[in-house]
């Protein structure tokens, strides 16, 4: 394990500083891509890589990039610090400082390693604003520009956003993957009728059996793969009165799955379900995919390394997959990528409540710096490249 530490006071100093950029009196956040707020914390950063004595940037798109300067450097290491309305203080905005609080821990310790490392604020991960192309806006740029070519490695600290962790009774988790995400309109089509003299038997409710899917799904999911998440968050009934049977219906179904098998199995059990089920109230059904985003999968060398670099700290460790976006999925499909997680507490994420014990921040700074070290003495061609599957 590396001899030198970072300083926890200083990390949760900047915790808190930025906090306070676009802070709510409930303790959220409210600093939206583009936002005045947004666009102050970006330069709050870059004032606190000048006053470490390390070069600021920003590129075209809008991400913050720091490193020593005069180093080319080649492992990349942050987040963002753009948040949902109403947000969290930790999602995304603790991987930047974190990444900070390494990069000045080894230049004022004059490690080689620090000229090796570059750390960045990526613009818009959340996609929560009206003009936003989505999310992932910054780490996608990166990755469509010339600057990639010159990264070897990404590393991303986070908190976990989920409950997983903390019932396990883990400290810290190295991230494998991504899961996959995919989205499924169902359309259910039947007859509109006078909902008070059509006979219950001669009906051919889209209603009844779209509602009949959206009750059905996820229970026949989960058989396939009980790690699976699934989510119906949307449904309408047309033309959308009481006195009117539906003579439409259309709910989305949202899966996440770590295994692409899972997500193909999953499509193939709702498109026989609204099959069977609208044909069983005198409809039709049919299932449209609106989006598809497979599982990221991370280098498994350099996931070992987190792992190893994690279990170095002494705390309880072990492998997970994150069910939540982030940049790494982004960069994993160019370049030897790896997360590390910490718990969060009661599982809450994207709300004033997010919260993570400080000794446990400072713990996965510290298996941050551990394995930015590792990742550096094995050099720049340490980590070979993996291709991704699109599906």
């Amino acid at each position: 394990m590396v001899t030198m530490d970072i300083s926890a006071d200083r990390l949760l100093a900047d915790l808190d500083a930025l906090a306070g950029i676009g802070g709510r009196l409930d303790g959220g956040v409210d600093r939206v891509a583009g936002s005045p707020a947004d666009l102050e914390a970006r330069a709050w950063l870059a004032g606190r890589l000048t006053a470490a004595g390390l070069a600021a940037r920003t590129d075209a798109t809008g991400n913050v990039f720091g490193h020593v300067p005069g180093a080319i450097p080649w492992l990349l290491s942050g987040s963002h610090t753009d948040t949902v309305p109403a947000g969290g203080r930790l999602d995304g905005a603790y991987g930047v400082i974190a990444a900070l609080e390494v990069l000045r821990t080894l230049h004022e310790a004059g490690h080689p390693a620090a000229a090796a490392l570059e750390i960045v604020n990526f613009w818009d991960e959340e996609g929560a604003g009206p003009d936003s192309a989505g999310g992932l806006t910054g780490s996608t740029a990166l990755c469509a520009g010339d600057h990639v070519d010159r990264i070897r490695a990404y590393l991303e600290l986070h908190v976990e956003q989920g409950p997983r962790m903390e019932r396990a009774g883990l400290g810290l988790a190295a991230v494998e993957g991504i899961v996959g995400i995919e989205r499924h309109q169902v359309v259910v089509h039947g007859t509109a009728n006078h909902a008070g003299t059509t006979p219950m038997a001669e009906r051919a409710d889209a209603g009844r059996a779209a509602a009949c899917v959206a009750a059905e799904i996820p229970g026949r999911v989960l058989t396939l793969d009980g790690d699976m998440v699934v989510n119906v968050g949307h449904i309408a009934f047309l033309p959308g009165a009481p006195n009117v049977v539906p003579g439409e219906a259309r709910l989305v179904v949202e899966w996440r799955a770590a295994r692409d098998d899972s997500l193909r199995l999953a499509a193939k059990e709702l498109r026989e379900l609204a099959h069977d089920t609208a044909a069983a109230f005198g409809c039709t059904g049919e299932v449209v995919r609106l989006s598809r985003k497979p599982p990221a999968l991370f280098h498994p060398d350099l996931c070992d390394l987190v792992e190893d670099a994690c279990r170095a700290t002494g705390a309880p460790v072990a492998r997970m997959f994150s069910f939540a976006g982030h940049d790494a999925g982004v960069l994993s499909a160019h370049v030897p990528t790896a997360m590390l997680f910490v718990p969060s507490a009661d599982g809450i994420s994207h709300s004033p409540r997010e919260h993570t014990p400080a000794p446990q921040l400072a713990e996965g700074c510290r298996a941050l710096l551990e394995a930015v070290v590792r990742a550096a003495e094995r050099g720049p061609h340490g980590f070979a490249p993996t291709p991704r599957d699109e599906g």
